[in-house]
């Protein structure tokens, strides 16, 4: 047996295990469709979820482990599932997300540079909220 947060790390959806209990308190992981604390013991056939921006991860676990594994060995203890449609969502940022300067029109100054930061600072924390 292993624990979620122990878990989520071994098999790197987390780069920390702090991260992976963070996650769990904020209520982003789930098992079995209910929310899942981090000290939640990970059994065979678990359907774990994980949101992590806007996309919503899924997996099913093979094998419990909680030494953490090579990028190489992971799909021996979870099976990816996540939906197309959630992996999609990845790219749509990079489609929407570009800014046109007029050719010719040289390096933005100091001034356009900020309104440009606080644009693109407001398009961030607007993603991060849903």
């Amino acid at each position: 047996m292993s624990r979620m947060d122990k878990f989520l790390w071994s098999i790197r959806i987390f780069k920390t295990r702090s991260d992976a209990a963070d996650a769990c308190k904020s209520g982003r992981v789930k098992a079995n469709g209910t929310e899942a604390k981090s000290s939640r013991e990970v059994k065979s056939g678990d359907e774990i979820s994980v949101r992590k921006g806007v996309v919503t991860y899924s997996f099913r676990v093979k094998t419990p482990i909680d030494k953490r594994q090579p990028a190489k060995l992971v799909e021996e203890y979870v099976e990816n599932t996540t939906p197309q449609s959630e992996l999609d969502k990845l790219m749509a940022p990079k489609e929407t997300m570009h800014m046109v300067r007029e050719r010719g029109t040289g390096r933005p100054t100091k001034k356009e540079r900020r309104e440009m930061d606080s644009l693109m600072d407001g398009l961030w924390w607007e993603e991060d909220d849903g």
